[in-house]
């Protein structure tokens, strides 16, 4: 059973947690954009099969956490302290799924001393230093996932504006294959989208801005390990994507697979948690 609380921050915020609870060793769950920070269902079986525990929140907008516009990807490790701090957990794995992969690397990269192995699933590489190193970061991206985050390297403002001009007819890249995982194993995600704007897209937009933008560190830094798995037929965040940051993430393990796209690579999750148990004594 998942158990809801809040935590109250140094500088007034909260955050909305979740925690399924027992003593297993502890996976920290980062959400995708637009998610609430709920624990992903599908791999509670997973979870239970390996021993593990998922703790979790909503990132700030998203839910009942209070927004923090102008945040960066890099600020997710001080409130991801708190939470596990609040739960009385120490060390932990982290996993995250799309706009939750930067996040997850955040807390691999700021928190070393509590993070001892991290998972990113379908997720982006930082705008900077790819591109400045020749990536071209917007290469094979659907016209309308390509147009949200070029809007969103404009700033807030753009963004905005791009969302409020959004027909709900645009390509965001997802595949055939997604949409049929959507109405059956990951049906989940249709649970978790609609409370996470219920007081309006600012978390979505705060995300998209912060992934789009500097994320306050460089993942070249990162020394635990870290596994990255992505579709091969990913056309929302491309799995070239990945492979940059494999490339540069030193010893990080990469796995593509094939005919997934950017929901359906997270039908790997489970074997991502028995990777990651791995590294939780």
């Amino acid at each position: 059973m998942t158990t809801e609380f809040g935590v109250e921050l140094g500088d007034g915020r909260l955050l909305h947690a979740y925690d399924t609870g027992g003593d297993g060793a502890v996976v920290y769950w980062h959400h995708g954009t637009p998610n609430i920070g709920e624990p992903p269902a599908p791999l509670f079986d997973a979870a239970e099969r390996l021993g593990l525990r998922f703790l979790s929140h909503s990132r700030p907008g998203y839910g009942a956490s209070t927004p923090a516009a102008g945040r960066s990807i890099a600020d997710v490790a001080a409130d991801v302290a708190a939470v596990a701090d609040a739960a009385g957990v120490e060390r932990f794995a982290v996993m995250g799924h799309s706009g939750g992969g930067a996040h997850a690397l955040a807390c691999a990269a700021l928190l070393p001393e509590r993070v001892v192995a991290a998972a990113g699933i379908s997720g982006l590489a930082p705008f900077e230093p790819s591109t400045a190193e020749g990536f071209d970061w917007y290469a094979g991206m659907a016209d309308g996932a390509a147009d949200s985050l070029r809007a969103a390297r404009e700033g807030r403002a753009a963004k905005e504006r791009s969302l409020g001009a959004a027909t709900g007819e645009e390509d965001i890249g997802f595949q055939a294959v997604d949409w049929e995982a959507l109405e059956t194993d990951w049906a989940w995600f249709d649970q978790i989208v609609p409370p996470a704007l219920v007081m309006g897209p600012g978390g979505l937009i705060d995300d998209d801005v912060a992934s789009a933008g500097a994320w306050g560190f460089d993942p070249a830094v990162i020394s635990r390990p870290v596994l990255l798995v992505h579709g091969a037929i990913d056309r929302m965040v491309p799995a070239s994507h990945s492979t940059w940051l494999a490339q540069r993430i030193p010893g990080a393990q990469l796995r593509i697979v094939p005919d997934a796209g950017h929901i359906t690579a997270m039908r790997q999750g489970a074997a991502a948690l028995e990777w990651l148990r791995g590294f939780l004594a």
